[in-house]
């Protein structure tokens, strides 16, 4: 699951936000290695999806 809401983020723990925010950056290598040997990534979406779930980790990092 790539996606995460802005709920779930503001009930997590800074552990848990630095644990998810790992899964997500090792998921985006894959997403981008698939890219780049391939073309084109199986779905676009989850590739926008995971993009913006990092964002809004560390958005949420940031301000806490």
């Amino acid at each position: 699951m790539t996606h995460v809401s802005n709920r779930e983020i503001a009930s997590m723990s800074k552990e848990a936000l630095a644990d998810r925010l790992q899964e997500l950056q090792e998921e985006m290598l894959q997403l981008r290695a698939e890219q780049a040997l391939g073309g084109n990534p199986s779905s676009m979406g989850e590739f926008k999806a995971t993009r913006r779930s990092i964002a809004r980790i560390k958005t949420k990092m940031i301000s806490e």
